[in-house]
């Protein structure tokens, strides 16, 4: 297949993302805003799709444009490290290294999953960038199936067809709630006991809740839910201010001790989410990339219960 685009065409991508301006961008880049126009025009035509859309009043980038954004970053970031190591073979080992890596991950195992193969990956002299998209579980899909990112930690398998999933461990769900609570004293809690206690759940529609509906339904129990929340902060900030308890995964616990909060596990029935690594089906991984991810594996696997 023929590429019939260069990385100036790429170049002007980034910075109309940036800017979502034509006129912008060509002050930008020396350019006049025709010249810019012809760019993005070329663009379009070697990947078949619309990239944004124009109105006299503002530049809007498609849905096409934003899951090409973080291969274009990286294309042009890797030339640049080339042109530089090209300049000056001594730097060549080093300037590999120094990459943008990718990660798509679920914001509630964030610190207890990805911070130590990150420290890992670092003692083992690797130099490189970052790109973490904290998302919901399948926006981690789809930013894996999409190319946005170079790999996944999430808690959905393999829906999409163009990913694989690796599972690790299961994440069990507990309760999060103050010292004083007078659960607080128990090893494990059962569902049937939170039905007096103003819940705060995770949002509907969320893989949390899911799991959460599905298996309660199944046992015939229900959860009456005094709070609904999107983000893990938001249910932790809640039972801080004594507003109820919350149901979470047993990965996000570090985020109770920090707030002086007691995290007890949810029994009869065990509700668990499978955690794991996707990846994009048939892709070659760069180097660095093969080191974080075999640095994740080790991470889930000294992880996973005995």
């Amino acid at each position: 297949m023929r590429i019939n685009y260069d990385f100036g065409d790429l170049e002007a991508f980034l910075v109309v993302m940036e800017t979502q301006s034509f006129h912008l961008a060509g002050d930008r880049l020396n350019l006049s805003q025709s010249a810019v126009t012809r760019r993005i025009q070329k663009l379009e035509e070697a990947l078949g799709c619309v990239l944004f859309e124009r109105s006299t009043r503002q530049v809007k980038p498609t849905l096409a444009a934003k899951r090409f954004l973080g291969s274009a970053e990286t294309m042009l970031e890797n030339a640049r490290e080339t042109l530089r190591a090209m300049r000056d073979d001594s730097v060549a080992h080093v300037s590999q290294r120094h990459m943008v890596v990718t990660v798509a991950v679920i914001p509630t195992v964030m610190s207890a999953v990805l911070e130590p193969p990150l420290r890992k990956v670092q003692d083992d002299g690797h130099q490189f960038r970052l790109r973490i998209l904290d998302r919901a579980s399948n926006e981690v899909v789809e930013a894996v199936s999409s190319g946005e990112a170079d790999f996944g930690i999430g808690s959905i398998g393999a829906l999409d067809p163009g990913t694989e999933f690796e599972t690790f461990l299961e994440d069990e769900l507990g309760v999060f709630l103050p010292f004083s609570h007078a659960l607080a004293e128990k090893n494990e809690i059962e569902w049937k006991e939170l039905e007096d206690c103003d819940l705060i759940l995770p949002a509907r529609g969320t893989g949390n809740r899911l799991l959460i509906d599905e298996t309660l339904a199944r046992v015939g129990l229900s959860a009456y839910w005094a709070f609904e929340v999107e983000r893990t902060t938001t249910a932790v900030e809640l039972v801080r201010h004594g507003k109820g308890v919350a149901v979470l995964p047993k990965s996000s616990a570090d985020l109770a001790t920090a707030n002086d909060l007691h995290f007890v596990p949810l029994v009869k029935p065990i509700i668990s989410r499978p955690i794991g690594l996707l990846s994009r089906s048939g892709a070659a991984d760069r180097p660095l990339v093969s080191a974080f991810k075999e640095a994740i594996r080790g991470r889930l696997v000294r992880s996973a219960p005995k």
